[in-house]
């Protein structure tokens, strides 16, 4: 499966590359594919979010996560 492979597809794209700035960043990351055809699209998000927002614990635990095999603390798929 592609998605917990996804960060490694990025970080070898921008290897050797100097982040300057978010834009940087960005573009770097929309550039990247795979010898499969992955596509990946990213944006900035320049909007405001309000702060001291907190999640309860029950809508926490409402989140449908499928952890993965391989540390699935840390890989996992949030579901629908």
């Amino acid at each position: 499966m592609i998605e917990h492979r996804l960060f490694s597809f990025i970080t070898q794209n921008w290897r050797g590359k100097p982040l300057y700035d978010l834009l940087t960043v960005v573009n770097l990351i929309s550039n990247t594919t795979t010898s499969k055809g992955l596509l990946i699209k990213s944006a900035v998000d320049t909007k405001v979010y309000e702060k001291g927002i907190e999640v309860t614990d029950s809508e926490l635990a409402s989140v449908k996560l499928k952890p993965h095999d391989f540390h699935g603390e840390w890989n996992y798929t949030v579901k629908k």
